[in-house]
């Protein structure tokens, strides 16, 4: 019942897990049928939707030739991080591998049979894979050995060291998410259903990958320190705390959520060039790649926004809110609208005392500036009270059924495993 409580607070939650699951989720995620495709590319996407909860569906839903290009970079990159993430792989044998491995799409044997991952079928049958890739157009398999190549690089340097600097969080998040940002916008252009503008200015491309690293970094902080690892920059939590790990004692709580709140207004400086990267687009299904992650980022980081449970559990958006996201961010406005929203909301929760407050108001100062122009709010749906009280005596008399149907929208939240 609590669940049917939280829907009853937001009926316009209610209204788009109803159109979701009355056939709206057609319009953002199209299915595909596999049927159409070759054995190797079959096995392929079957590879996606067994590593990707996050990412399946919206790459699925990419027009034309672009969308194989985009499967088989998600997979050549999550072989690659499978590399990066096994510990039982030695360095002397891991760092050859991360800094060679983008020359392995071109040796039609190559395969790893080590792994100890839950994802090691992407190395096993690497064959398959490196097959797939070597039938896509010269454009493509540019771009990718290219991007796999650098990333590779980056993952290496920091295998041995922590993050120390902001400039060093920055780096860190534009090797494993900024250039994945990069390398698609290229494909983007390169599939010629988006301007060779969106390719070739990296600066932006580059925003697009540290908003949503830097949001799964934030959000991630505990369950990173259950599993031994750091990723908040030193610079920022020493001002706070002498270890990272002492901000989830009870007696730091107020320290600790003064170093969250910096953090997140260090990541709220890359909207600006998310907003002006989106409206570039002019793929109807390429901006719906796009849009979808960042709504949910920026919903993300506003519901942690000075709220201590990021140091007690996990903050997730509500599932009703997930598909309210993705069913409203299909176009430029809407957008503009939703970003405004969120930053209004963390405006109005900046503590007086907060040590970043006068930052975090600059910078949502500047994302206003951006929305505000043309209208954005009236962009956003309005629902007769008629309609809502049909919908709300609807979701509550079917409300555990819904709840099941929706779990789709609760993975978009999970972008972070990607």
């Amino acid at each position: 019942m609590e669940l049917l409580k939280k829907w009853l607070g937001h009926p316009e939650d209610i209204y788009h897990l109803l159109r979701f699951k009355m056939g709206g989720y057609r319009a953002v995620m199209p299915r595909m049928d596999p049927e159409s495709l070759g054995l190797g590319l079959r096995t392929c996407y079957r590879y996606l939707n067994q590593t990707s909860r996050s990412f399946a569906a919206v790459i699925q839903a990419l027009d034309g030739e672009l969308r194989h290009a985009v499967c088989i970079f998600y997979l050549v990159l999550r072989a690659l991080d499978t590399i990066e993430d096994d510990m039982t792989i030695s360095l002397d044998v891991k760092v050859p591998m991360l800094i060679e491995f983008h020359s392995y799409l071109y040796q039609p044997e190559w395969k790893y049979m080590e792994s100890k991952e839950k994802h090691r079928q992407v190395l096993e049958d690497f064959p398959t894979i490196s097959m797939e890739f070597r039938n896509l157009a010269k454009v493509y398999q540019d771009v990718i050995s290219d991007i796999c190549h650098k990333m590779g690089v980056g993952m290496a340097e920091f295998l041995e060291k922590k993050v120390d600097s902001q400039h060093e969080w920055d780096r860190y998040c534009h090797y494993v998410a900024g250039l994945v940002g990069i390398g698609l916008s290229r494909l983007f252009s390169a599939s010629e259903l988006e301007d060779p503008i969106v390719g070739q200015d990296t600066e932006l491309a580059n925003s697009m990958g540290l908003f949503l690293q830097k949001t799964n970094i934030i959000r991630d902080y505990l369950e990173d320190q259950l599993e031994g690892r750091e990723f908040w920059p030193r610079e920022v939590w020493s001002r706070y705390t002498k270890k990272l790990s002492d901000l989830a004692k009870p007696e730091n709580i107020d320290m600790a959520v003064q170093c969250l709140n910096e953090l997140i207004t260090n990541a709220l400086r890359h909207v600006p060039d998310v907003l002006t990267y989106l409206s570039r687009l002019k793929n109807q299904s390429v901006f719906n790649f796009c849009a979808i992650p960042q709504v949910m980022a920026i919903a993300t980081l506003a519901a942690c926004y000075n709220n201590k449970q990021v140091f007690r559990g996990v903050v997730k958006i509500r599932k009703g809110q997930a598909v309210t996201l993705m069913m409203d961010a299909t176009n430029m406005q809407s957008v503009k609208a939703i970003m405004y929203q969120y930053v209004e909301e963390i405006y109005q929760k900046i503590p007086s005392t907060d040590p970043s407050s006068n930052k975090t108001q600059q910078i949502i100062a500047s994302i206003r500036a951006m929305s505000l122009p043309n209208g954005p709010m009236a962009s956003r749906h309005h629902y007769s009270p008629i309609y809502l009280s049909c919908a709300m005596l609807l979701a509550a008399l079917s409300w555990q059924y819904l709840s099941t149907i929706s779990k789709a929208a609760e993975e978009y939240v999970q972008a972070g495993e990607n």
